[in-house]
């Protein structure tokens, strides 16, 4: 058996060791403890607003961009031509164009059947042979008269008698050849050819019709295919434009642009909704089609409006609008009127000066008059 003293010093030992163990794990748990309590005592200050949403928010300021006016209209013809009847007309016997087709100027396009006046000419042209012959007759006997007249067997008077006769025949022929030059030109106005180049927008004709001079127009050419758009636009905005400006015309149903310019303004404003017309030049482009409905974006110079990130912008029932914090730190909706998105950001017309923190991004999931924490985003 063991020493009885032994064994109880080695117990005693042993209980300091807990001991001692103890006191440690309990220092460490008391220091932790502390830590916690000093780390919490820093955060005591912002207990109150713990539940607040932190969102970012930016200040845009004001940039300068490219100012544009959107305006609607009709598309049409930009020097419409209309193609009549110039001659005495007849019975239509071919035609040399249909709508859509490009035509040339001077290029026939209307045949128009020519037997009766074809031998009215004919007529003409033989009566210039025989008012020729009768000339030919009169200068010989003429000149065989000036022969005898110095012997004597023939009279002054009797050679005045026959320079008369040689005059009036040579009148003859003049006439018999401008009443021949006039029925040719007669003639050829019966045709109706196309008076410049360009698009045919209309036809009004067809094979076996009888035309005339008082017919309405068998043809409306575009002159060289060009288009115009006539933008309506607001009394206000009409000011800001000038013949030369640049705009992009985007008929409806497709997506296709189109350039073209400005080249007319009208001078006029209509009294029923205060909008005048900007005549926006078109070049020839199949897609372009008179009487369609079409959109334009014109240039109207510089303007200085504040830039936000399209996730800046919401909408809703057709409204845009974005999210502000104000002084208080509480959320507040706020409409605005957006123009053109350029690479930089959506301009905004209309509703903020450029000196409100706006909600960067989000915004859709904040409530109007709640309270958040504003961080303001690097730029």
């Amino acid at each position: 058996m063991g020493d009885p003293l032994n064994e109880a010093e080695a117990d005693s030992r042993r209980s300091r060791r807990r001991l001692i163990i103890i006191a440690v794990i309990a220092a460490i748990i008391l220091a932790l403890v502390a830590a916690v309590v000093l780390a919490g005592g820093e955060e005591a200050p912002a207990t109150s607003d713990s539940s607040a949403a932190r969102v970012t928010v930016i200040a845009p300021g004001r940039t300068t961009v490219d100012g544009t006016i959107t305006a609607t209209g009709t598309l049409a013809a930009r020097r419409p031509t209309p193609v009549g009847v110039v001659g005495e007309g007849g019975r239509v016997v071919s035609v040399g164009a249909d709508e859509g087709d490009w035509v040339r100027a001077g290029q026939v396009l209307v045949s128009i059947d020519r037997s009766v006046q074809s031998q009215q000419a004919e007529a003409a042209r033989a009566s210039i042979d025989v008012a020729r012959a009768d000339l030919d007759l009169a200068q010989s006997n003429l000149d065989r008269a000036l022969q005898l007249v110095d012997r004597g067997f023939i009279s002054k008077a009797d050679v005045d008698r026959l320079t008369a006769t040689r005059d009036a025949a040579r009148a003859r022929l003049n006439v018999s050849r401008a009443q021949y030059n006039e029925l040719q030109a007669r003639n050829a106005r019966l045709n109706v050819y196309a008076p410049v180049s360009g698009l045919v927008l209309a036809r009004e004709v067809e094979p076996g019709q009888t035309v005339s001079a008082g017919s309405p127009p068998l043809f409306t050419i575009a002159k060289g295919g060009e288009m115009e758009l006539l933008a309506r636009v607001g009394e206000t905005e009409l000011a800001d434009l000038a013949p030369g400006v640049s705009a992009t015309v985007t008929p409806s149903g497709t997506e296709r642009q189109f350039t073209g310019q400005v080249w007319k303004i009208s001078p006029t404003i209509s009294e029923q909704d205060r909008q005048g017309v900007a005549r926006i030049a078109l070049s020839y482009a199949e897609g372009l089609r008179p009487g369609g409905f079409a959109t334009a974006r014109i240039q109207s110079g510089t303007v200085s409006a504040p830039l936000l990130p399209e996730s800046a912008v919401l909408s809703d029932d057709g409204a845009s609008y974005v999210y502000i914090v104000d002084g208080d730190n509480k959320v507040v909706r706020r409409n605005v009127t957006t123009g053109d998105v350029t690479p930089k950001g959506i301009v905004i017309e209309e509703g903020l000066s450029g000196n409100e923190r706006v909600v960067l991004r989000a915004g859709g999931f904040l409530n109007e008059g709640e309270t958040v924490e504003p961080v303001t985003a690097s730029q």
